[in-house]
């Protein structure tokens, strides 16, 4: 039986329009790359990418980075972002790059990686 919730609870729920999708991306830089430059290529991703579609990362890493992609305000990312993430990092070099489907992200966090 599904249950009715007012507009309150549906946004501290994450409901219906409060729904938040997002995706997984993970990346590698080629062995032996230098912190400098694992450094100046996160920094871009996020200058170029990142910021300039309103979108969050929370990710980490070294040589081998996982993260999460969200919007940066209540709202659902599309399949334009996911390609507009996956072009930028194959047009600069990384490899063994993995975008995962879109999924909510506060009730439907995938088990396995991207």
């Amino acid at each position: 039986m599904s249950k009715s919730y007012n507009q309150r609870q549906r946004k501290k729920l994450h409901l219906a329009e409060f729904q938040e999708l997002g995706f997984l991306v993970n990346f590698q830089f080629a062995e032996g790359t230098s912190i400098d430059t694992v450094d100046e290529v996160i920094d871009r991703f996020i200058a170029e990418v990142i910021q300039p579609n309103g979108l969050a990362y929370e990710g980490s890493g070294y040589l081998h980075w996982e993260g999460l992609v969200c919007l940066e305000k209540i709202g659902k990312c599309d399949e334009s972002h996911r390609e507009t993430v996956k072009k930028w990092l194959e047009s600069n070099g990384l490899q063994q790059i993995e975008i995962s489907e879109l999924f909510d992200i506060w009730w439907d966090y995938p088990s396995s990686k991207a």
